[in-house]
């Protein structure tokens, strides 16, 4: 792999919402505590991830730090902003370029369904962009062809709520049942309210160094790996409704992990712990599948009898969504883990955990990290 590049420092604001504090600040905490771990060492480049921060996000948190100078680049890839602006600060490491690279993403979320600029407004209005109404269909094509149910739609937000619950960082801490969130009103068939999760507000930051440069407690990042969607398929994230109705086209999160899987030298077996997109909770089952952590059909088996903890964190379903932050927030879970500082969510012995979340656009990122 030539250079290899270290985690050295991770931070986090909690995911929620939060009225009278802006991204900047957000930024500024989440910055603050990944430098104060990682020896506040002089980074030489900036990335920030953010899809609704608006223009120079990156730079306004950092010029309330005193710490600009260095390029500070946004970068916009939806929900895999912040997968995409690692891979940037990777890459830049192992080219040699720097030493070391602060990696940060804010998001403040407008409430309600998401909106995006990304669908041309008739399309909105006609119901063919990425609402419930076509997560939905994406969930009833999956129970059909996996031979699943509701019942293991809400088995998924059972399990994410209760793992939340050990999360300060997240939004919901409260178990619940089966009932009550079959019991959540219908937002569109399958789908209850319960089921899917909620955008709002956060942010993350993480400090990468080349390997022998920085503080020596590091997790390795070992891949961060991100692929768009090819074209064609019907239920496609860049064009739903839109295409044939083909399974044969690749998805971008197989395209993704298979990609990360071979420059991190590792397979699906040799995964520890999982943090997957669960936009809504049939998309945690579909990527199930499109990791190849399970065959397409064996979802209600993995979701039984698991053989990786997926989402130990919580999940989008506990913590919400501020898509700039998403992709950092689950990899400063996963040094956690892997430091064995993660407290009740503690996965035993957590060795190898891959990061996933899929974007607007279909901008899959999936990122291995390595003790």
């Amino acid at each position: 792999m030539g250079v290899r590049v270290a985690i050295t420092g991770v931070g986090i604001h909690p995911f929620g919402r939060f009225d009278g504090v802006s991204n900047t600040d957000m930024g500024v905490a989440a910055v603050r505590a990944a430098l104060s771990e990682a020896g506040s060492p002089s980074f030489q480049a900036a990335f920030c991830g953010t899809a609704y921060g608006g223009v120079a996000s990156g730079h306004k948190v950092l010029g309330a730090l005193a710490l600009t100078g260095v390029p500070i680049v946004d970068v916009e890839a939806g929900c895999a902003s912040g997968g995409a602006a690692l891979q940037l600060a990777a890459g830049a490491i192992r080219a040699g370029q720097y030493d070391a690279v602060l990696v940060f993403g804010v998001e403040k979320m407008p409430k309600g369904i998401i909106r995006s600029s990304f669908f041309e407004p008739w399309r909105e209005e006609a119901g063919l962009a990425a609402t419930p109404a076509y997560f939905a269909l994406r969930a009833q094509r999956l129970l059909r062809e996996a031979g699943l149910t509701k019942e293991h739609l809400a088995q998924v937000v059972v399990k994410n709520r209760a793992a939340g619950v050990h999360n300060p960082n997240a939004m919901f801490r409260s178990e619940v049942t089966a009932e009550q969130v079959l019991g959540s009103r219908v937002v569109c068939e399958p789908l209850h309210l319960w089921m899917l999760c909620s955008p709002n507000e956060g942010a993350a930051a993480i400090v990468l160094q080349r390997e022998g440069t920085g503080n020596g407690t590091g997790v390795g990042l070992a891949s961060a790996r991100m692929r768009s969607h090819l074209p064609g398929s019907v239920l496609g994230e860049a064009t739903p409704l839109s295409g044939i109705d083909d399974t044969e086209i690749t998805p971008p999160s197989t395209l993704a992990v298979r990609d990360a899987y071979e420059e991190a030298g590792v397979g699906p077996d040799d995964v520890d712990v999982v943090e997957c997109q669960d936009t809504d909770a049939a998309r945690e089952l579909l990527a199930y599948q499109e990791l190849l952590l399970c065959e397409p059909g064996e979802q209600a088996k993995f979701l039984a009898e698991p053989p990786v903890p997926v989402n130990r964190s919580g999940g989008l379903l506990s913590k919400g969504e501020p898509l700039g932050a998403s992709a950092l927030g689950q990899v400063v879970e996963l040094v956690h883990q892997l430091r064995g500082a993660a407290g009740a969510r503690q996965v035993d012995g957590a060795r190898v955990g891959l990061a996933h979340t899929v974007g607007r656009g279909a901008n899959a990122s999936c990122v291995i990290v390595t003790a």
